[in-house]
């Protein structure tokens, strides 16, 4: 065989051994039926982790949907950088929404980022962060979701490029970006704190747009909430270090103060860039939640 024929035949081995590592690399890593906790499901608590979630800050009904407001039946477009989304609906309707998922279904998409087919999910949707939570405390949004009305909102897919290459190639970007190790409370601090800690960080994902991200938009941890460009590409996120120290605010308790009233009480801040939806989110949980996540984020220096 000539050399010009060996030296094809190479790179074509070569070419195929690198297409079979990146597709063993990138496969869907999904969480088993058996993994599932012995769970009874707590609609109160599935709610109050909804909103925690802002759930509906997403997946707000979209503008050809009837009869859906103030419900999740998705659609709403949702600019960033690479594209277009569409969330999804999160009602209970059999043909376009949830009714037709399975619990481990729901908990793949929600902590693995992995839709029923298998397909990896673009990490818009913060599963990194839901990654950290209890999978009861998932399962239990589940059933809150499955306790509301059911609307007819069909998919619209997200305006990608090369959306089939992209989607695979986030297997890769998930070992490295998605950590499921469960938050572990702090001895040291209070159970309030570590309730707030436990919000902040997996239901309420404040890292998603808090924390700045590097190579490959993964986040810079070195520079934890220390703010960032905004998920939609126009202007910043704010820092949420020492917030009292720069005289943000005076104090814990005027923290809270701020996620339970927003603009109405004069808080400003928290009607801007988007905050405005995540003040509206948090002043639906328990004072006690408000006090918590207020006390941990006061924490952060």
């Amino acid at each position: 065989m000539a050399r010009g024929g060996k030296i094809i035949i190479g790179l074509a081995a070569l070419a195929a051994l690198g297409l079979g590592t990146f597709w063993v690399l990138s496969e869907p890593r999904a969480i088993a039926q058996s993994d599932l906790p012995q769970h009874v499901a707590d609609v109160a608590n599935g709610e109050r982790l909804y909103h925690a979630a802002g759930c509906i800050s997403c997946h707000k009904a979209g503008p050809d949907v009837v009869g859906a407001e103030g419900l999740p039946a998705g659609g709403t477009p949702f600019k960033t950088p690479i594209g277009t989304f569409y969330p999804p609906n999160l009602t209970p309707d059999a043909e376009t929404g949830l009714g037709g998922w399975t619990d481990v279904q729901f908990v793949n998409a929600v902590q693995r980022g992995l839709s029923p087919e298998g397909e990896h999910l673009v990490p818009a949707f913060p599963y990194t962060s839901y990654a950290h939570m209890k999978t009861e405390d998932v399962l239990d949004i589940r059933a809150y979701l499955n306790s509301l009305p059911a609307i007819n909102a069909p998919e619209k897919r997200p305006d990608l490029p090369f959306e089939p290459l992209l989607r695979r190639a986030i297997g890769i970007w998930k070992l490295m970006g998605l950590d499921p190790t469960p938050i572990a409370p702090v001895a040291a601090q209070t159970e309030s704190w570590n309730r707030g800690a436990y919000l902040v960080n997996s239901a309420g994902h404040c890292n998603e747009c808090h924390t700045p991200r590097g190579l490959f938009m993964l986040p810079d941890w070195t520079h934890k909430f220390a703010g960032g460009p905004h998920p939609d590409g126009q202007g910043k996120v704010p820092s949420l270090l020492d917030l009292v120290g720069r005289k943000k605010y005076i104090d814990a308790a005027d923290l809270s103060m701020a996620f339970a009233n927003g603009e109405i009480m004069g808080y400003e801040d928290m009607a801007s860039g988007g905050m405005g939806d995540v003040q509206s989110n948090l002043s639906k949980l328990p004072q006690s939640d408000i006090d918590a996540v207020a006390e941990y984020v006061a924490s952060l220096k």
